[in-house]
């Protein structure tokens, strides 16, 4: 049965057009190009002055001026970066320092001291490295080492690049990696306890296998290769309040991706992403 039209009362009317303005307005919002989705509460912004994949990384001034309530990832043994820690921590910000775990840099003040425990090999990907070919007493001393000066320099966070070089069966065989996974994961646990006994805090990279003890991740994104992790390792994370950045890769569409990812996970997923058509990251949750 269809009912008859009612008459609005004078103060039913005037909750409806507001009602009516306020979801236009939500749907203007969602479909504006020129306003960034954004995540909940509990994302936050995300810089990047550490590495690059294929366009400017972020520099110190830019950080600085516009940084806040966001996590920081720089390199602290590039020269003069360290002295720039106090001011990144204002605005409520979270400075991490970045290493490799998994591998000797050659531009390093300390791979003469590693190069020992290395693979003769270049890693073909990226010029200058070599992976760590086995652990010993004298890799953790000087990643120790490391980590002792990003606490004096104010480091809070402290991520761990390269921390899967032992998982991929073929990089192993092709570069006579030694190293198991399961050395490789208790290696990477220990240091993450070095940390929290500083007070700091362990960020794990494009992998949570045997990293419960981890603070939170960041996965490396791509155009072509989207949400490749363990997803159920990464939903854990999210689950138990743990950080996780998406740090996505060479995209035309930017926000388009970070609405995928919230809709995939939840609003809590942290997210930059290099701009293709601008070539330098686009930032989020500001």
């Amino acid at each position: 049965m269809r009912l008859k039209n009612k008459k609005m009362t004078p103060a039913f009317k005037l909750l409806f057009i507001a009602t009516l303005f306020l979801s236009i307005s939500s749907c203007n919002k969602d479909n504006n190009p020129d306003i960034k989705p954004r995540g909940n509460e509990n994302a936050f912004a995300v810089y990047n002055q550490a590495y690059q994949e294929n366009y400017e990384a972020d520099n110190i001034d830019d950080i600085i001026a516009n940084a806040k309530n966001a996590y920081i990832l720089i390199d602290p043994f590039q020269d003069k970066i360290a002295s720039f820690i106090p001011e990144l921590k204002k605005n409520n910000n979270q400075v991490s320092g970045y290493i490799s775990i998994g591998t000797g840099e050659d531009w390093r003040s300390d791979f003469e001291q590693l190069k020992p425990y290395l693979v003769t090999k270049e890693w073909g990907q990226w010029p200058g490295e070599y992976f760590l070919k086995k652990i010993t007493p004298e890799v953790i001393a000087v990643m120790k080492t490391r980590i002792d000066s990003m606490a004096k320099w104010g480091c809070e966070w402290v991520e761990f690049d390269n921390m899967d070089w032992v998982f991929d069966d073929e990089y192993r065989s092709e570069y006579g990696i030694e190293t198991t996974p399961e050395q490789g994961i208790a290696y990477f646990n220990e240091l993450a306890e070095y940390l929290h006994q500083k007070g700091m805090k362990a960020m794990a990279k494009n992998t949570v296998e045997g990293a419960s003890n981890f603070d939170g991740v960041l996965y490396e994104s791509y155009n072509n290769d989207k949400n490749w992790w363990d997803k159920e390792g990464t939903r854990q994370f999210l689950n138990a309040g743990k950080p996780v950045i998406i740090n996505h890769y060479n995209e035309t569409n930017c926000d388009k991706v970070y609405i995928d990812y919230m809709d995939y996970y939840d609003k809590s997923i942290s997210y930059i992403c290099e701009d293709a058509t601008l070539k330098k990251y686009v930032h989020y949750n500001e």
